[in-house]
């Protein structure tokens, strides 16, 4: 073992976990120092130090800045629209009181795709106050299924931003990441939110902390979108690129000149295509054809990117990290002790990023970091973009699970629902621990059925 390498390492993990937690540095900060201290101690001249990290940072932007921009656009459309209080006003009509925590991870599923977490969240915490209010029981019936699904489409379904990130870091193809995700996620929901939420809603009964009244946000019913175009829009750029994966899978340059329709497939599904046409379409439909002017959308497309912005920055400065354990030898130093160790891939990638989940609190960051460990680390290996697929949501499963005091969701779950802290470990924190270890277990059978 090189003992200079693994000191480089160390540090540069240490001082990250330190900045975040210690210091209360940007985590964008945090892991550009981090990636500079790796270089020095790994002896690597200060000038190849700042030119991988310009390589390293622009690499990783050249992908998933467009990605989770385009997202994050869509999503504010959405919210902008009344298109999640139309699916779930749907869901709940067609399923009726009796099944609405199934309703609710259902619509929550489908909503969190485009919607960051904590915006759909809060959108849809007005529907379970009345359902509280008008079934008696407990609020966590209603709130658990809703957060699970939320939680689950958050870190398993691009194009959110941690799956995008995860998957460019790793290099693994999105058309797969989606497919296992919704193969992953779905039984992760049915388990962490509607069999564990009936569980611990019968052990727990709370009541909203506010009233009804005062929290309710709806658009007019009205101006609302159709619940089909809805649905559509948020669909058409997962089956777009699913379809290119599809056709990559089927056909090969190898066995003869590619026909033009799958070459046209090909673009249609790539990501930057799948998107910018959804957003066009979104702009139309839940915008202007709604009575939303131009200028407005300009303002909600805008407006959109702040909070994105902050994410892309935090996966740049991701990459900046994994190029530097790539040029500095740490990744190969890794990858041999992993050999030795016979420790699954999936498993490493799991056990990293939970550990820096529950260190530093923030899933983004922990997803980010486990992908800049366990980049060099699959270098070499071969692996089939399924198997690589499937090492991203294993990471997301990790960066998922037990939500604590450190995690801002912590607070925001505890502050809607009106948890103490004590009621909030036993209720969000278990259940992203369920949702981790559910999702992660759904992974490791697809990678036996796969391998």
């Amino acid at each position: 073992m090189d003992y200079q390498l693994l000191t480089a390492f160390i540090t540069g993990v240490g001082a990250l976990l330190v900045l975040i937690l210690g210091f209360k540095v940007n985590a964008f900060i945090a892991l550009l120092i981090s990636s500079i201290l790796v270089g020095l101690i790994s002896g690597m001249p200060p000038g190849d130090i700042l030119e991988h990290m310009g390589t390293g940072m622009g690499t990783t932007l050249g992908f998933v800045a467009i990605v989770v921009g385009l997202g994050a656009v869509l999503g504010s459309i959405l919210e902008h629209s009344g298109g999640t209080q139309a699916l779930s006003s749907w869901f709940l009509s067609k399923f009726g009181p009796r099944y609405a925590p199934a309703a609710l991870s259902m619509a929550g599923f489908l909503i969190a795709i485009p919607v960051f977490f904590d915006v759909a969240f809060i959108l849809l915490v007005p529907v379970i106050y009345a359902l509280q209010k008008t079934s008696g029981k407990s609020l966590l019936y209603f709130a658990i299924p809703l957060l699970a699904a939320l939680a689950v489409t958050h870190a398993f379904i691009p194009p959110t931003p941690g799956p995008v990130a995860v998957a460019d870091i790793l290099g693994s193809d999105l058309g797969w990441i989606i497919l296992f995700g919704f193969l992953a996620g779905i039984p992760a929901t049915i388990v962490s939110g509607l069999i564990f939420g009936k569980v611990i809603s019968e052990r727990i009964f709370i009541t909203p902390p506010i009233k009804f009244s005062n929290a309710e946000e709806r658009v007019d019913n009205k101006h609302m979108p159709s619940v089909a175009m809805v649905v559509f829009l948020i669909m058409l750029p997962l089956v777009l690129i699913l379809g290119r994966t599809v056709s990559a899978a089927s056909f090969s340059s190898q066995h003869g000149p590619i026909p033009g329709w799958v070459e046209f497939i090909d673009f249609l599904g790539h990501p930057f295509s799948a998107l910018i046409i959804t957003v066009g379409l979104a702009m139309y439909f839940l915008g202007i054809r709604l009575g939303t002017s131009y200028a407005k959308l300009q303002e909600i497309s805008v407006k959109s990117l702040g909070p994105a912005g902050i994410i892309i920055l935090i996966t740049g400065a991701g990459g900046v990290f994994k190029q530097m354990l790539v040029e500095s030898g740490v990744g190969n130093m890794l990858a041999d002790q992993l050999s030795d160790q016979n420790l699954p891939p999936i498993l490493m990638a799991f056990l990293i990023a939970q550990m820096v989940r529950l260190l530093q609190g923030s899933s983004t960051v922990a997803m980010i970091t486990a992908a800049g460990l366990m980049a060099p680390m699959l270098e070499g290996l071969g692996y089939t973009p399924a198997q690589s697929a499937l090492v991203v949501l294993s990471i997301a499963a990790g960066a998922s699970g037990f939500s604590h005091v450190n995690d801002s969701g912590f607070w925001l779950v505890s502050r809607y629902l009106g948890l103490t802290e004590i009621q909030t470990l036993k209720t969000w924190t278990l259940m992203t621990g369920v949702l981790a270890l559910t999702g992660f277990g759904v992974v490791c059978l697809i990678w036996v059925v796969i391998g």
